[in-house]
Formats: C-alpha cells, structure tokens, sequence
C-alpha cells in the first residue's frame, strides 16, 4: 500500500482542544490590558498637570477652613473652661456668652406694605438739643397723694408681728404696713387728695440706703433705673445716649449685698465714686421680702419714693440693656402723645384670666395664691374685656416710662399693694388696677416691637437667691 507524503492526518484529541481555547482568551486578555495600558499612559500623559493641581486645591482649602475655624473654637473652649472652673467654684455664677449685647439697629415692621422704624426718635441733632419741658399746671382728679406711716393716726391695720411673718399668713411686713381690705378699696377712690399705703411704712421696715446715695438720689430730675437682687443678672451699660442725655439723665442700678458678691466674683467691682461704668450703684441693705422678686418691685414701681425730685423715669428690667437716648425716649412715648405712662402691651395674652392660667401652667406662682387672686377679682366686678381704650388691657411691664404726677404716683402705689397682697406676677394686676382707678386716658401702651427697640433683651444669666430672713 502506497502513502501520499504531501498530505498530512493530524488527531487531536478533545483534553487538547480546550487547552488551545484556554490559550486564545488569555491572549485577548492579555492583549486587551496592554491596551488598557497604554490608554492610561496616554491619559496620564495629556492630563498629568491637572491631577496635581485639583489635589493640591482641595488641601490648601481645608487647610484654610481649619485654620479659620481654630479661634472660635479656642474661644468656646476658653470660655467652657471658665465656666467649670466657676461652675465647680460656685455653680450659681455660670453664665454664657451674649450675642445681643450693644447692639444698636432699628427694629422695624411693616406697616401698609412700608417697613418702618417701630420706635420713632427724633434725629441726633435734635435729640442733642432736647430739653425737660416747664411744668404746665395739670387737669388731673388727684392733686395730692398722702403715704401712710406709722407716725398716721389713720393707720388701723397695725403692723406685722413676728410670730405672723415666721407663719407666712401673710406678705405684709412693716416695710409695706397692713393694708386691710377696707382700706384697699378706698385707695382706689379718686380724689384730689388721697391718702395710701405705699411702702416705706416704718423706720424699720428695711430697704436701707447709705445717706451718701440718698443724696445722690434726691438730685436726679430724670432717672433710668434697674436693679438685680440676689445675683440673678449683670450689669448692662445703657448705650445710644445723646451728649445732653449724659449729662442730665441719672442712670442708677440697686443691688443688694448678694449681687455686690456675686459680681465681686466675676471681677465687676464698683468703683471709690459709687459708679460702674455709666451706672451709680446703690447697695441696699435690709431688704424686706424673703422673695427676690418682691423687693425687686420695690425700685420698679416706688421710684417716686425713691427719687422724690425726679420729674420723669425710665425703668428696664436686668436682663435688658437700655440702648436708645432717655430724653429722646420721653419725646417719643410721652412728650408727643401727651402722655403720662408707656408701658409696653404682652405679647402673647390680652386677657388676665388667660394670663393667670398661663402663669399656673408655668410655675410662675402657686395656683392656689393665683386662684385667690382672680376670685377676688371675679368678685369685684372685673370683666374678662381684652382691650383698655382700643388697645391690649395686659402689659408685659419690663419697660416703663413715666412722668411723676400725683395719679402716676397713685397707680404705682396700688399696684404695689396689689403684688404684696397677692402674686409677683405685676401683668395679673396692673390692668385690674387700671380698670379700679376709672381715671386714666394719658397711657402709652405701646407694641412688643417698641420694646424690642428700646433695648437689648439678654434673658436672666442664673437663678437668684432668696433672701434669707433670721428671727432671733
């Protein structure tokens, strides 16, 4: 048998087939990558400046984030640090940074779709000419205001003993006299002459002031004052005066011997002319209520006791600073509108009755002290009327501005009364005090914003300290 040498048989088995296939996809892979590679290169190449400026970039702007951000960051922790060391000290002094305080911008609102200023001033040139007025001869029911003391044989209530304060029957102590309820009501007859309970009822009765103030005192024609009893609050400096305002307006702030400590401590010290800052602080001694909210309406509403040559005054609660011009602030809420007092309306209640459950639901006073107060009020007549001459009948009272005349005298004397009788709580009373007396027209309730303009709100810094009454 003869074979063909030119062809060629080749067997290949199936183990060799798929070890041929195996070899030819390495080989596209291989391939493939090779020309992934080269792609990258490529890229690299074209791109390379660009891959090191965007990293470079994004560092130097963290980088600069960091760094802007380290001060603060130093800051609240300075200030963390202080308050634990105070805080371990004395945890009573903490107190935290304010990020309202000297602040001097307008507050405004809209009104008929033109944003305006809610407190209107005159402009600086003439608030730096602006003068007391004359006393002009006034149309007023109530010509005179007698006070009651223990030297007054019309005094029938006799004082508070003792033995009743150590009870707590009562609030009435011999700083306030005994007002019965007869006399209450007649403190509310209008009359040319009217006589009425209005603190200060016995040499003894305490709120004692050295006579180096008293003397500083009784020379103030117009007054902004404040007062922090048991070193719940700092001291603000009033900011925004004219010239003429510095040099005609008293600013004096009354702290007690608690406060004069606390602020000891927090190195606010007052300096050897009576004075911090722009503030003559008065320290008063012997205060008369174990509750710090009482003796501290005491320089807020008996300013005229206080100040008896002053002709008008400014009150502003501790927790604000005062930043608008006095004199202007007279023009402007008095002066202008022939009023006698603006005070500031809630602003969030117009009701009493509304109030008194808010102030229940608060823990502002004991239900049951409010619940004596409000059937009392029932009782007396006192309509559930949300308005008082157009206007909201509840006031919100941080703020008052007044011009000292015998019925401004008198309405901060029977409210006094109202809020030793009853509760601190002065928004519950002042409109039923209003509503009794029948003989205001000249009031200024001005709106929240008004408020908002006149001074810097910084809220209480710590909890104030009662006062601590010792029957030996």
């Amino acid at each position: 048998m003869f074979h063909n040498n030119n062809s060629v048989s080749i067997s290949v088995s199936d183990d060799e087939s798929d070890e041929l296939g195996r070899m030819r996809v390495r080989a596209r892979r291989k391939r493939r990558k090779l020309g992934h590679r080269r792609w990258l290169r490529k890229l690299l190449l074209r791109y390379w400046m660009l891959l090191i400026i965007i990293p470079a970039a994004c560092l130097l702007i963290f980088e600069a984030s960091r760094i802007g951000r380290k001060p603060s960051l130093n800051v609240n922790s300075e200030i963390e640090t202080r308050n634990n060391q105070l805080h371990r000290s004395n945890p009573a002094l903490v107190k935290e940074p304010h990020s309202n305080l000297n602040r001097l911008d307008p507050t405004t609102h809209v009104v008929g779709g033109v944003r305006e200023r809610c407190l209107k001033l005159l402009p600086p040139e003439k608030l730096e000419r602006l003068d007391i007025p004359e006393e002009e001869e006034s149309n007023f029911p109530v010509g005179e205001v007698l006070y009651i003391s223990e030297s007054d044989a019309s005094f029938v209530g006799g004082n508070v003993t003792l033995s009743q304060l150590r009870t707590e029957d009562t609030r009435f102590n011999l700083f306030t006299g005994n007002q019965t309820f007869e006399q209450r009501d007649k403190s509310f007859e209008v009359s040319e002459t009217t006589m009425v309970h209005c603190g200060f009822y016995s040499v003894n009765g305490g709120f004692k002031i050295s006579d180096e103030d008293t003397s500083y005192m009784q020379g103030c024609k117009v007054v902004v004052s404040t007062c922090a009893f048991g070193g719940g609050d700092d001291l603000y400096q009033p900011i925004g005066m004219s010239e003429a305002s510095l040099k005609k307006v008293c600013y004096v702030a009354f702290w007690d011997e608690i406060t004069l400590k606390a602020q000891e401590l927090v190195e606010r010290r007052i300096g050897e002319n009576g004075f911090i800052g722009k503030w003559r602080v008065v320290i008063v001694r012997d205060l008369p209520f174990a509750d710090q909210r009482l003796n501290g309406k005491i320089p807020k509403m008996l300013s005229h006791r206080l100040f008896p040559e002053a002709k008008y005054s400014i009150w502003v609660d501790s927790k604000s600073q005062f930043r608008r011009d006095p004199l202007g602030v007279l023009e402007a809420l008095l002066w202008r509108s022939n009023s006698i007092l603006a005070i500031s309306e809630h602003g969030a209640r117009s009701s009493v009755y509304d109030e008194a459950k808010a102030v229940v639901k608060k823990n502002k006073a004991k239900p049951e002290e409010v619940e004596v107060q409000l059937n009392q009020y029932r009782k007396d007549g006192l309509p559930e009327d949300k308005r008082f001459n157009g206007k909201k009948a509840l006031c919100e009272a941080s703020v008052i501005v007044r011009k000292h005349t015998p019925l401004t005298n008198l309405l901060m004397c029977v409210w006094f009364n109202e809020v030793v009788r009853f509760t601190s709580r002065d928004q519950l009373s002042f409109p039923y005090v209003l509503w009794r007396l029948k003989a205001f027209r000249n009031i200024n309730t001005f709106p929240v914003c008004t408020r908002k303009d006149l001074v810097n709100s910084m809220g209480h810094i710590r909890k104030a300290k009662p006062l601590q009454i010792s029957f030996n």
